[in-house]
């Protein structure tokens, strides 16, 4: 990985409007944001979701359908219809930025009609755990996409193309998992729940042969038609870890691509991710949970979390090339599955930790960006009303202080438990270096070498008024205010 190696944004939330609209106001956008700085988009999933024209794209229905067929009630998807998308990415690269494309290979849901089949039921909470014989059941397997009619592949999914499904029409009372006849859950899965092959919906069996020719021509196709620079895959703890490095040593070299990719892997064992990494033979970089875990603490423990550990257990100190750093993300965000909320107030020292440091390739969020209000459901079955508030402007400026000045040596003064600093130093070509100081306490000082002599900096935050100039061997004491950060800058 280069000194410099840009940052991504995952521009989409959970609660992105269902208004069709996205992808247009990507492609009026993308000038926009690749001058703030970003470097890469992660999109949200492109193809029709059960839920049509109001899925976000987890709940996957036909790979194939860009927002071009009139399937599941709509034409478009969420984000709008296939020529616009393919515009969208147009725009994107035109503006010098990459396309990851998000894709799903664990489950289909919305079939277009039900089979009647052999399967064993399994206690949910434990995959090894058979709770009934083998018995017949009436399951929503069969997906012939009607729409479509047979245009860029003619496969059409059957019951035995999948291993697992929660649903049993003959019997709805009995909560399940019920494994196929012939079938087996996948091994090299994550252990949770004694193996975590399954997830939800139909459940792909990946050591199927027709799926796996199906998965292989479908990349090809994909990035034939979309010309997408790398993928983010959902889900990989729950999908033959192998499965990931074979289909994209396959669609690298059929594209003749470099391809990026990174995986969602969303658990809290540092070793999981560490085994999936070896699995993977370093072809593939990991979403950094527990970093994102860490962050969530800090927040909510204010003054009494020791910001010494801030990279405990972490991808980013551990596997720093192989780390995507993040904040929050769509599952974590409030009222959703995963919720795990970063407070307000520490996402400006939680994206300084991100985005000017020297490890790790950061991504921003769409909704820590721009903002997010919506109303929807709690666990608890009542109705809740959520105003995520923009980081935009905070955000802008790191990111021009990354580009400008996060460059040469970084010393790290992670020497206190509540105020905790760095300075990169810079290079022939980026003078001057910077300094980060954050507290999560009180008013923070410390004494911190820049490589420049004599050099005045400048608090780029503006949560600090005064210049702060180095001595003859390039040390200064630079300042933070209580609960903030300071990043400070030459003039």
């Amino acid at each position: 990985m280069s000194e410099y190696n840009g940052a991504m944004m995952q521009y989409f939330h959970w609660y992105t409007p269902a208004d069709g609209s996205l992808w247009k106001q990507l492609a009026e956008k993308a000038e926009q944001l690749a001058e703030a700085g970003i470097t890469s988009l992660w999109l949200p999933p492109a193809y029709k979701g059960a839920s049509g024209g109001h899925d976000v794209g987890y709940g996957v229905y036909d790979l194939f359908d860009l927002g071009e067929f009139d399937q599941k009630g709509s034409v478009r998807t969420k984000y709008g219809t296939r020529d616009e998308y393919l515009a969208a990415i147009k725009a994107v690269q035109k503006s010098g930025m990459r396309v990851y494309a998000d894709v799903v290979f664990n489950h289909k849901l919305g079939a277009d009609e039900a089979e009647e089949f052999s399967a064993t039921p399994f206690n949910p909470n434990n995959r090894h755990e058979p709770i009934g014989e083998m018995q017949t059941i009436k399951a929503w397997t069969h997906f012939n996409f009607p729409g479509r009619n047979n245009k860029y592949s003619e496969l059409r999914w059957h019951w035995w193309h999948f291993n697992a499904a929660d649903y049993n029409a003959l019997d709805d009372q009995t909560d399940a998992i019920y494994l196929f006849e012939g079938k087996t859950f996948d091994d090299s899965v994550d252990l949770d729940k004694g193996n975590f092959d399954y997830l939800m919906g139909c459940n792909l069996d990946i050591n199927n042969p027709d799926v796996q020719k199906e998965l292989f021509h479908w990349g090809e196709w994909y990035l034939e038609t979309t010309g997408v620079d790398g993928f983010r895959f959902d889900a990989t703890k729950h999908v033959k870890s192998d499965f990931f490095l074979d289909w994209l040593n396959h669609v690298r070299q059929h594209s003749n691509k470099k391809l990026f990719a990174v995986g969602e892997y969303w658990s809290g064992n540092s070793e999981a991710l560490k085994h999936f990494l070896k699995v993977t033979e370093g072809n593939m970089m990991l979403f950094d949970v527990n970093l994102h875990y860490n962050f969530a603490r800090a927040g909510k423990k204010g003054k009494d979390f020791n910001m010494q550990t801030i990279f405990d257990n972490t991808l980013v100190k551990d596997h720093p090339t192989l780390a995507v750093t993040l904040v929050s993300n769509h599952d974590t965000q409030p009222l959703q599955s995963l919720e795990s909320v970063v407070e307000a107030w520490f996402k400006p020292l939680a994206y300084a930790l991100i985005l000017l440091r020297k490890e790790g390739y950061p991504c921003i969020f769409a909704a820590d960006y721009y903002g997010a209000h919506y109303k929807d459901k709690g666990k608890d079955g009542n109705e809740y009303e959520i105003h995520m508030p923009s980081h935009k402007w905070m955000i802008d400026n790191f990111l021009k202080a990354r580009r400008d000045h996060a460059w040469g040596e970084q010393h790290d003064y992670f020497d206190h438990p509540n105020c905790v600093g760095w300075t990169r130093t810079g290079n022939d070509d980026h003078p001057g270096g910077m300094a980060v100081l954050l507290s999560n306490g009180e008013e923070g000082k410390k004494h911190m070498e820049t490589g420049s002599p004599n050099t005045t900096y400048f608090d780029i935050t503006e949560h600090r008024n005064e210049t702060i100039e180095t001595n003859n061997d390039g040390w200064g004491e630079f300042r933070c205010k209580a609960g903030s950060v300071s990043v400070w800058v030459p003039k």
